[in-house]
């Protein structure tokens, strides 16, 4: 049974916060009753402490998907047995967590992708300026990831 998810990219500033606001939007509206704990963070430090970038911010907000009151944290070892899934937009993030994790014994880090059909990187949007793309590829894995917490629960 899947009760905690955490999304994790490099910075916690853009594709994990906007996975983290956009799988809270899909629960609230498709499963109000879901008892799932839902969160997000980083592989390194850079941007700890910092709120949301705000061009990722501005996209959510078009989108009509409510994000606010949030700092950039980083992953620890000691999550690993606090959630059930951890959720990574591309391969550095594979590794990084990993890095810190030492191993995956459970089968927890999967990409994001995964759950829209793919094993693809989610293109960082602090990179390309797309965060209209990376919005509709982090979408597209949320749906797909509540459709697989729907079976799984």
């Amino acid at each position: 049974m899947i009760k905690s998810i955490m999304f994790v990219c490099h910075g916690n500033i853009c594709r994990s916060p906007m996975a983290e606001f956009i799988m809270k939007d899909l629960v609230k509206k498709e499963c109000p009753d879901a008892d799932i704990f839902i969160a997000s963070s980083a592989t390194s430090t850079e941007e700890i402490g910092n709120p949301v970038y705000p061009p990722a911010r501005a996209e959510l907000n078009r989108r009509g998907v409510p994000c606010g009151g949030r700092q950039a944290v980083q992953v620890k070892k000691s999550d690993y047995g606090k959630y059930d899934l951890f959720l990574v937009m591309d391969g550095n993030n594979v590794r990084n967590i990993m890095r810190i994790f030492g191993s995956d014994p459970d089968g927890k880090v999967r990409r994001l992708s995964e759950f829209s059909g793919g094993n693809k990187d989610i293109s960082d949007p602090w990179y390309s300026g797309r965060f209209d793309v990376a919005f509709d590829d982090i979408y597209r894995g949320c749906v797909g990831l509540l459709e697989h917490i729907r079976r799984e629960n």
